[in-house]
């Protein structure tokens, strides 16, 4: 019977093999009779520009890789940069339309992007933008094209920044599970939902200043575009004067109401093309591909452009988080090669784990010995975010950036209520004093607490001593900027946490200036393992993906983030040097 069994098995598991095997070999054909096809760019074309996936810095794909692209789901910031710098030098490409709605990308990238949109009008092609809805970040974006139009049925939003945190306390006492939670800092509100049922003054002082310096960004932006003071963009949110599209009109938000066949139609007469004949779109995607056979950085010397993106944790990392593993390594790669002259450290991290982040930073000092580093921060740069970019030669921040954070906490879990509660009792056995220091089902005892306090304390000295050495100031100096509190990209500069405003290309530029670079070409690092690379090791990726997306669709979206972001917080070890929240604005 076991043989059968056995048997069975095998020739089951067999044909699966062979059928993914087949399937892999007839993508593999599709990819390659596909593969000359190219992207052809007629004259008078339009690029259609609309952000339907998730935004990251850097996807750090292999493209010579036939599979890379497989179950991709993102776009590549410094790709989307690139693409729309290339168009502008196309004289093919006539001008862009942008359709977004509800773009996916943090406050920092959009702004790079809206910046990258503005190089492009100077070259005299035209922008026009038309959506059945903006939100506010859509419209801060779509507010940079010569024309803006909606749908006249459809809506926008604009009445400011806001934001929301979930206070835990209630919920704690009343289910026996609780996190027990040691910090440093004023500021530092992490772990303020699991000790308050509201929000302490500090807090509320740090988040009301910094989604106003956010909003003021924004409202130096569209001001610029739509000829409207910020006075009068800030009256026109309070009372909520783009709530319709005739309103939106009246009060200078957009230019029109037109459906989608109407702002076809005046694309057309923009361009000279008859009513009955065809626009020549180019998909944003597809000209994306055609763009990477053109560089502006060419040159055999190279600045190292090493991108470190997500929370920070113990371990080799990827795209979705920063580990020691592969941010020391891209850094040692680029310190020994002696074609790369210079290095930028790209970084968008809330922070996480201070063991890495400290590990990241001693590699950065090295690093810097030997070429000049740069450091360029994108949408968050905060805690152990900052801390890996501290020591750099110089600092590169966007206005809407979100950063500091300066400031150690310690979270563990307890469920000794709900033990005693459901009739559990815990023992313990040790064979010295302090052998049993913790155990989830009691109480923390005051020597433990002291204990973790004191690394805590350590800790948080240990990261004021970084910041002041990289930034030239004193100790006390830090800690009054300090205690966790977090700033934007434009007070960060003022303070003194960063040297300048600035991109990613501000950032290059400046790496390749202290290198006396006149030319070069750019290298970036790491790269990241595929999606079917992860699928082909272990069934990974596609198991967890496929996961993740039934989840989110059942729940809907922001109930998945929170609890994504509630696994996550339960999964930290050690002592953490991270965002103090985090933050949805809206």
């Amino acid at each position: 019977m076991n043989f059968l069994r056995n048997l069975l098995a095998s020739i089951l598991g067999s044909l699966m093999a062979f059928g993914i095997l087949f399937a892999m070999f007839m993508i593999f054909l599709a990819l390659m009779s596909n593969a000359d096809d190219g992207v052809v760019v007629k004259k008078n074309s339009i690029l259609e520009i609309s952000f339907t996936e998730p935004i990251r810095d850097y996807l750090g794909k292999d493209e010579t890789d036939p599979f890379g692209g497989f179950w991709d789901d993102e776009a590549g910031l410094d790709e989307i940069i690139h693409a729309i710098r290339v168009a502008s030098g196309d004289d093919k490409i006539e001008g862009i339309s942008l359709t977004t709605s509800f773009v996916q990308a943090g406050l920092a990238q959009t702004q790079e992007i809206r910046k990258a949109l503005e190089d492009f009008k100077t070259s005299g092609k035209f922008i026009y933008a038309h959506s059945d809805f903006f939100t506010q970040k859509d419209y801060y974006l779509a507010s940079v094209a010569d024309k803006l139009y909606l749908n006249p049925v459809g809506g926008m939003d604009f009445k400011g920044l806001s934001t929301e945190v979930l206070y835990f306390k209630d919920l704690q006492e009343k289910t026996g599970v609780k996190m027990e939670v040691i910090r440093h800092g004023k500021y530092k509100s992490a772990v303020e939902p699991y000790l308050s049922n509201t929000m302490s003054a500090e807090n509320r002082e740090q988040l009301r200043e910094l989604i106003t310096s956010l909003w003021g960004e924004m409202l130096d932006g569209i001001s610029n575009s739509r000829g409207l003071s910020t006075d009068q963009l800030n009256t026109i949110a309070d009372t909520l004067g783009g709530r319709t599209p005739e309103m939106a009109v009246t009060s200078g938000l957009i230019d029109g109401k037109l459906y989608v066949d109407e702002y076809e139609n005046l694309l057309k007469q923009n361009l000279g093309v008859e009513e009955e004949d065809d626009l020549n779109y180019v998909s944003f995607q597809d000209y994306i591909t055609l763009s990477k056979g053109t560089r502006y950085f060419v040159g055999k010397d190279k600045v190292a452009v090493i991108y470190a993106q997500g929370e920070i944790y113990y371990g080799e990392g990827s795209k979705e988080f920063i580990g020691q593993g592969l941010i020391t390594s891209a850094l040692q790669k680029a310190a020994r090669s002696e074609n790369v002259k210079a290095i930028v450290l790209r970084i968008d991290s809330p922070g996480g784990s201070a063991l890495v982040s400290d590990i990241i930073w001693r590699e950065v000092e090295l690093t810097k010995k030997e070429k000049p580093v740069v450091v360029s921060f994108g949408n968050v740069a905060a805690s152990g975010g900052y801390y890996i970019g501290v020591g750099a030669d110089k600092i590169y921040a966007e206005p809407t950036t979100i950063t500091g954070s300066i400031g150690v906490f310690g979270t563990i879990p307890n469920v000794s209520e709900l033990a005693g509660d459901i009739g559990i009792n815990a023992e313990q056995v040790g064979t010295n004093k302090n052998s049993v220091d913790y155990s989830l089902f009691e109480p923390m005892s005051n020597s433990f607490r002291d204990v973790v306090q004191e690394g805590i304390e350590d800790t948080y000295n240990t990261f004021l001593e970084r910041v002041a050495a990289g930034r030239k100031m004193s100790v006390e100096d830090v800690d009054a900027l300090a205690q966790g509190r977090v700033w934007s990209g434009l007070d960060a500069k003022e303070n003194g946490l960063v040297d300048e405003l600035g991109t990613l290309e501000d950032a290059i530029a400046a790496a390749a200036e202290m290198a006396e670079l006149d030319s070069y070409g750019i290298r970036k690092y790491p790269r990241y393992k595929s999606d079917f690379e992860r699928f082909m090791e272990n069934f990974g990726g596609a198991k967890a993906k496929l996961g993740e997306a039934l989840i989110q669709e059942e729940i809907g979206n922001e109930a998945y983030q929170i609890l994504k972001e509630f696994k996550q917080f339960t999964q930290q070890k050690g002592i953490q040097a991270k965002m103090p929240f985090s933050l949805n604005i809206k």
